[in-house]
């Protein structure tokens, strides 16, 4: 099949989360499976145009009422045959940040520049003679393709046998803007409301390429039902039920090249599930690096995150409320936090730090660093607010490292409960789980699988292999998207 991607993120051009991670492992993984994967990004200030090789020049494309010059280039993703193309308009996108400045702010012309990213796809695809099979779009930065596909451009034969798949990443990320941003989408005003735009006198750009869309995915079985509640609907979850014949959830993999304990060059000693003890050496080196003291005999517990509400910050760091302190104080472990994001978070954890002797950070996002934590630590701390799917709980596993994660989402779908009960040792789970958000499940499940740690050595060495030889690869859920494409086009 011919399958066209359109992201504003992905590996390694762009990325601001896991958005990136999946686009690039699922395109690499369908490509693998036989399909003509290619993939459009706007060409970034980030991304060194030299680099690229010239695709097409001063290409036509509308933009509301008027039409501007867009150039194309393009390069593969590494180790794939799959072509990367990049949309080039210095005045949109030469810019630092992909929808702002900084994580906590946006442009202010977004739905201008997004809209343009939309439209330039179908444009590129004439040019290069490439008539997709599927248009398979990521979030609301490129969910007006599919509307632009239904009312638009199906009506040129070049695409009018072309499909249109949106996959929501998060459902609290929407795109919403002033009713005036209509304006320049290049739809009559009588598609606002039957295309799904309205929402509260806004535009909403994901309520209408959920409404235009030919199929909608999310990123774990579990969250696909979640986002059909009023509770992690964000407000669509009447739509979500509306269209939940045509809704499904595939848990995200991870890149197993990349995310390999047995031949990881970002980490002081391989390992494996059948030869463990590199992991220690791992330990030790992590401990050094963060100042901590070198000890093998106490458990260490990692926090990699982006500071923010949607993972549980409050409840673990919140000045006389979060549960890191007690966490610190009243269990024998090392706890160590790599993450950005919310001042007062910041704040206070590099307070923490200089308080507790066994509490370290790193503000900000370092990748060998990030490999590191995975490989040298005992536990990992990922207690969501809510989890589309996650990825680092899948790390974690792939590193022997057993996360503590709330029953929510992709963390549901991915960590089994530690059943002490369990009469096979493979039924005995891969982590611990909690339900409730509160400092209190935190801190009692934190507290579980440390005292696990001391004095159930047995039944720990069974969940690291439980956890281990779990399959997180793209290939399987790279089948089932080819399911999809094939119902689609049948």
């Amino acid at each position: 099949m011919k399958i066209f991607f359109l992201s504003t993120e992905a590996w390694p051009f762009a990325k601001t989360g896991g958005l990136a991670d999946a686009v690039s492992s699922l395109s690499k993984a369908l490509s693998l499976l036989g399909h003509e994967v290619k993939l459009l990004l706007p060409r970034y200030y980030s991304v060194d145009k030299s680099q690229l090789s010239s695709v097409a020049k001063d290409v036509f494309v509308s933009l509301g009422p008027i039409e501007v010059r867009v150039d194309f280039y393009k390069t593969t993703l590494p180790e794939s045959p799959v072509e990367v193309y990049f949309m080039d308009f210095e005045k949109f996108f030469g810019r630092e940040g992909i929808y702002g400045p900084s994580n906590t702010s946006a442009y202010n012309d977004n739905p201008v520049r997004f809209s343009l990213f939309n439209r330039s796809l179908f444009r590129l695809c004439e040019k290069i003679n490439f008539r997709p099979d599927i248009i398979h779009v990521h979030d609301w930065a490129s969910a007006l393709a599919p509307v632009f596909l239904k009312y638009q451009e199906r009506k040129n034969s070049f695409f009018s046998d072309t499909k249109s798949v949106i996959t929501v990443h998060n459902a609290a990320y929407q795109g919403k803007f002033p009713v005036e941003a209509y304006k320049f989408l290049g739809l009559g005003e009588e598609l606002r409301f039957p295309a799904g735009f309205e929402d509260s006198y806004s535009v909403n750009f994901l309520k209408a390429g959920l409404t235009c869309a030919d199929f909608i995915t999310t990123v774990s079985p579990s969250y696909a039902k979640e986002i059909q509640t009023a509770e992690f609907g964000e407000g669509l979850d009447g739509l979500y039920r509306v269209r939940s014949s045509s809704l499904k959830g595939i848990l995200n993999g991870i890149d197993e090249e990349v995310w390999n304990p047995k031949k990881d060059h970002l980490i002081p000693s391989v390992f494996s599930k059948d030869e463990i003890s590199g992991k220690t050496a791992c330990k030790t080196e992590l401990q050094k690096r963060f100042g901590l003291k070198q000890d093998k005999n106490v458990p260490v517990i990692s926090m990699i995150s982006r500071l923010v509400s949607q993972k549980g910050i409050s409840e673990v760091f919140a000045p006389m409320y979060g549960s890191l302190y007690k966490i610190c104080s009243e269990l024998k472990v090392q706890f160590i936090v790599i993450g950005s994001g919310e001042e007062w978070c910041q704040n206070e954890i590099k307070s923490l730090s200089g308080k507790l002797e066994n509490f370290k950070c790193f503000i900000g996002y370092n990748d060998s660093l990030s490999h590191l934590a995975e490989a040298g630590s005992d536990l990992f701390l990922m207690p969501s607010r809510y989890e589309p799917c996650g990825l680092n709980q899948m790390y974690s596993m792939r590193y022997g490292t057993l996360p503590i994660v709330r029953n929510t989402g992709g963390l549901k779908d991915s960590v089994q409960n530690y059943s002490p009960a369990a009469r096979l040792p493979e039924d005995k789970g891969s982590g611990f789980v909690f339900d409730f958000l509160t400092p209190e499940a935190i801190f009692n499940t934190v507290k579980w699988a440390v005292d696990t740690w001391y004095s159930n050595k047995n039944d720990f060495s069974r969940l690291i292999k439980n956890a281990m030889t779990k399959d997180f690869s793209w290939k399987k859920s790279a089948l089932e998207y080819q399911k999809i494409y094939e119902g689609l086009c049948s």
